[in-house]
C-alpha cells in the first residue's frame, strides 16, 4: 500500500495531466466548433448522441445536460444501434458520436447507416485520421498526448476531455437560446436545485403564524404573543408598517436590564428596523440574509413596506433547499 503522501502526489499528478489535456483544447478549437453549435441550434429535431465504452457513459451526461439546458437529446448506445434502437433516429434529428479512437467495429458499422438516413454527423473524436472522422460532417477535436493512467491504457484525460467538449456545446446552445434561470427551473421542478430557483417566500410565510404588537402593547402581552404565536418573536407594527421586532434574544437583554416589567411595552424591547423581505423574493434570497445576519427568521412585507407574516429558517430547511 502507498503511504499517505504517496496518494496524494499521485492525484495531484492526475489533476496535473488532465488539466493539461482541457487546455490542450483550446489550442484544438478551429469554426469546426461554431459550425457544429449551429447545425445543433438549427435542427428542428433532437440531438441522439451515440458512444461505446467509457465514451457511452460520458454521451449520457453531455444527454442529460443538453436537456436540463433546453436542447432536447436522447442517448443511443452504439452497440444496441446496429440491433435495432437505430430506429429512435428521426429524420429532422442530428447525430452526435463520441469515441476517442474513431474506429472502434461498432462505429464503423453505426456510421454508415447513419449517413444512408441522410442525418448531419457530429464527432467528438480523439483521432482525426479515424473512420469516424472521415465520416463526420463536423469534427470537434479531443485529441489528448496520453492518458493520466499511468499505463496510458484507461480512459481518463479523454474522457475528460470529451466531457468538457460537450460542456462546451451545452454552454454555447445556452447562450444562443437566451436560456434563463427561470427556464432552467421548468426543467428542475423537484430538489434542492430546482427550490431555489422557483419556491418563494410567499409559498412559505402565509403557512406560519402572524405575532403582531403595537409599540404600546404591554410586556407581558407581547410575551404571550410571542408564546402563543410559536415563532419566538413578535413583530412591532404602527399602521401595518414594521417598526421593529421583539425576539428571545430582546427579552434576555431585558432581564439583564430591568428588574421589574412594570410599566414597560414593546416598544422599550424591540429591536428597531429589522431584517425584512418582500413576499415576491426567492426563499433561498431570505435563506441567505438570515445566514448573514446570523438570525433564524425574517419579517415579510409587500412593496409597501407593510407587515404581512414571518418566514422562518425551519421553513426553508423544511422545503429540503438546504
Amino acid at each position: 500500500m502507498k503511504t499517505k503522501e504517496e496518494l496524494k502526489r499521485i492525484a495531484t499528478q492526475v489533476f496535473e495531466d488532465e488539466k493539461k489535456a482541457v487546455a490542450h483544447l483550446a489550442d484544438l478549437l478551429d469554426d469546426s466548433f461554431a459550425e457544429a453549435v449551429e447545425i445543433i441550434f438549427s435542427t428542428p429535431g433532437r440531438v441522439v448522441i451515440t458512444g461505446i465504452g467509457k465514451s457511452a457513459n460520458i454521451a449520457q451526461k453531455v444527454v442529460s445536460t443538453f436537456n436540463s439546458t433546453g436542447t432536447p437529446a436522447l442517448f443511443m448506445h452504439a452497440a444496441d444501434a446496429i440491433h435495432g434502437d437505430l430506429g429512435m433516429v428521426r429524420p429532422d434529428d442530428v447525430v452526435l458520436c463520441l469515441s476517442k479512437s474513431g474506429d472502434t467495429p461498432e462505429i464503423k458499422v453505426l456510421v454508415p447507416l447513419i449517413k444512408s438516413f441522410g442525418n448531419p454527423l457530429i464527432a467528438i473524436v480523439g483521432n482525426t485520421s479515424s473512420f469516424l472522422a472521415s465520416q463526420a460532417d463536423v469534427v470537434l477535436n479531443v485529441t489528448v498526448d496520453h492518458e493520466a493512467c499511468p499505463n496510458n491504457l484507461a480512459p481518463t484525460s479523454s474522457t475528460t476531455a470529451q466531457l468538457v467538449m460537450g460542456d462546451a456545446l451545452a454552454v454555447a446552445l445556452i447562450e444562443c437560446r437566451n436560456f434563463t434561470a427561470s427556464d432552467f427551473a421548468r426543467f428542475h421542478p423537484g430538489g434542492a436545485l430546482g427550490k431555489q430557483l422557483y419556491l418563494r417566500v410567499s409559498d412559505l410565510y402565509p403557512l406560519n403564524e402572524r405575532p403582531e404588537v403595537a409599540p404600546s402593547t404591554p410586556l407581558r402581552e407581547t410575551i404571550i404573543e410571542m408564546t402563543s404565536r410559536r415563532l419566538g418573536c413578535a413583530v412591532v407594527t404602527v399602521e401595518r408598517r414594521v417598526a421593529g421586532i421583539i425576539t428571545d434574544g430582546d427579552l434576555r437583554r431585558m432581564l439583564r436590564s430591568y428588574t421589574s416589567l412594570d410599566g414597560l411595552t414593546a416598544a422599550n424591547v424591540m429591536t428597531p428596523n429589522p431584517k425584512t423581505v418582500m413576499a415576491d423574493e426567492f426563499a433561498v434570497a431570505a435563506l441567505h440574509i438570515m445566514h448573514r445576519s446570523a438570525i433564524t427568521q425574517l419579517v415579510v412585507t409587500d412593496s409597501e413596506g407593510r407587515y404581512l407574516g414571518v418566514v422562518h429558517m425551519h421553513d426553508i430547511i423544511r422545503e429540503g433547499i438546504i
